[in-house]
């Protein structure tokens, strides 16, 4: 009896990780490789160490999923992003502040300096500011040829009617076929100045996004693996190739995702508190229900404020890379890491410079397992303990401030970087190190589900309640269906209703999200 496998890659800023999971989503192989500059060497690595490891041929894999930082990794770094162009349709009303206010001069250089202001918009209840202008828009487009890679498109309040946005992409798609589009209705919620600006982003990403999709898909072909591509989305869940071009921005922040839908599979908890460490930085994480936490703050990538839907992720400068110094005989930790280069660079392997890692192998409280010599080192036991109670301290508080209530939470540790933290946290009712938790962030994945999300301002009369809640049930069902999940086991996982008092007619500001399975 032949068994079928799923692939799960997740591509880091610095490794490749892969795993392989059997029918019961058991992990049966697993590999860290080294992330390559034109991504897709490192992706056919990563898939040809897997198949070996496990003795099987690519007809044997059923799905294969890609997670990837390198959307976040192209804004944070201003690399290899698309020049833009960018029609906001506001006019006559909203030219008080003009496209990329708030962004540096750099972010400018770089997009180009096609953004404009058209006629159109509505209101908060739906009605039209103005009427779009077809010569108008057809001009813009004149002045944009061959001078953009991608358009953003970004209405007034889009997200009650994006019926606006929906004509200037046709209009705009006649004057320039096949050019790449991003309407904002799509990508961010209420707020024009940030949905637009998460457009924007969106609409740079757009190259990034066919180098990582296409390293997946010839990796895919070149070992006869005949599936489905699917990729994951910020919010634990995936979506389809098509999607992934679209909406490359989505992909931002999914890492710490993955890695906190992996430790929910791995230690079969739906509601924790997970912090992934990595060589730079560990990202702590909530799991509720078994999914990421949804911020609910506007959220700045790259030094731009946005507003579309971002994991609840606290940042702090602890990895097994993270440079240690000391002032006036006090340590201070980071935020400068060696990263990937800690067996050229830190002491215990003949560097120069002392890091985490360094301070945890001397104090004995984790032991190296690679394949680099480890050298001992000349650290005063009080000095390491100095730095090792700041670097508990540190990732205590941080947890503290993502805990909603003072009770005890199990903690789950995952990571590479992970074996530097002890096996007990204040503020802990449990500390969970699984088996396989260094590629923690691929197996989470493997496993994702397909997913849809609506979110408008609509009315909602009080007499008509839960039928109007049923057809926007049916609605974001049908998005998720549209984008690759199984009719029959879609169903809606998250639904909040928040009542916009200060405006007339009942208005109702509803998100939903709805899931299912890979067809």
């Amino acid at each position: 009896m032949t068994v079928f496998y799923r692939l799960g890659i997740d591509v880091g800023g610095t490794n490749t990780d892969g795993v392989l999971l059997d029918d019961a989503l058991n992990c049966v192989a697993k590999v860290k490789v080294s992330t390559t500059a034109d991504i897709s060497s490192g992706i056919d690595s990563a898939v040809a160490s897997l198949l070996h490891k496990a003795q099987i041929t690519g007809s044997q894999i059923k799905h294969a999923m890609l997670g990837t930082t390198q959307c976040t990794n192209a804004i944070v770094e201003k690399k290899g992003l698309d020049r833009v162009g960018m029609i906001r349709l506001a006019l006559p009303s909203g030219s008080a502040i003009p496209p990329l206010s708030g962004w540096s001069q750099s972010w400018k250089d770089l997009l180009g300096e096609h953004f404009y202001e058209a006629h159109g918009g509505y209101e908060y209840d739906g009605q039209k500011i103005a009427e779009i202008n077809e010569t108008e828009i057809r001009r813009l487009c004149a002045q944009m040829k061959g001078q953009v890679d991608s358009i953003a498109i970004c209405g007034v309040f889009s997200p009650v009617n994006g019926e606006q946005e929906l004509k200037v992409a046709e209009w705009v798609s006649e004057e320039m076929p096949g050019m790449d589009i991003s309407l904002s209705h799509k990508v961010g919620s209420l707020g024009i100045l940030e949905r637009e600006n998460a457009t924007i982003l969106n609409a740079a990403l757009q190259g990034t996004a066919q180098r990582f999709v296409e390293g997946f898909c010839k990796a895919l072909a070149k070992y006869s693996i005949q599936v489905v591509p699917y990729f994951g989305q910020n919010d634990g869940t995936l979506m389809s190739k098509e999607f992934a071009l679209k909406y490359p921005i989505l992909t931002v922040a999914c890492g710490p995702t993955n890695s906190i839908r992996g430790a929910s599979h791995l230690t079969k908890l739906n509601d924790a508190i997970v912090v992934d460490v990595g060589g730079t930085t560990s990202d702590i994480g909530v799991l509720m229900h078994g999914y990421p936490r949804e911020s609910s703050l506007s959220v700045s990538l790259g030094e731009v404020r946005t507003n579309f839907r971002m994991p609840d992720i606290l940042a702090i400068a602890i990895g097994g890379g993270t440079r240690v110094n000391f002032e006036e005989g006090e340590p201070v930790l980071g935020p400068e890491s060696v990263g990937h280069q800690i067996t050229e660079k830190a002491l215990s392997f003949g560097g120069e410079v002392l890091t985490l890692t360094d301070v945890a192998l001397a104090l004995d409280v984790m032991t190296w397992s690679g394949e680099q010599q480890q050298q001992s080192i000349d650290l005063p036991l009080s000095q390491g303990r100095a730095v090792y109670n700041k670097m508990l301290a540190t990732v205590e508080d941080a947890i503290d401030k993502m805990k909603t209530s003072a009770e005890k939470v199990p903690v789950i540790l995952v990571g590479g970087g992970s074996a530097l933290l002890p096996d007990h946290f204040e503020g802990a009712s449990q500390v969970v190190r699984p088996e396989h938790f260094e590629v923690a962030n691929a197996i989470g994945v493997a496993l994702g589900e397909i997913s849809g999300q609506l979110d408008k301002i609509v009315s909602i009369e009080p007499t008509d309640r839960l039928a109007r809640l049923t057809q926007l049930e049916q609605e974001v069902q049908a998005i998720a269906i549209e984008a690759g999940a199984c009719p029959d086991s879609v169903s809606v996982i998250e639904r909040s209703e928040i009542p916009l008092s200060y405006l007339k007619g009942n208005m109702v500001h509803v998100k939903m999200k709805a899931a299912g399975q890979m067809r």
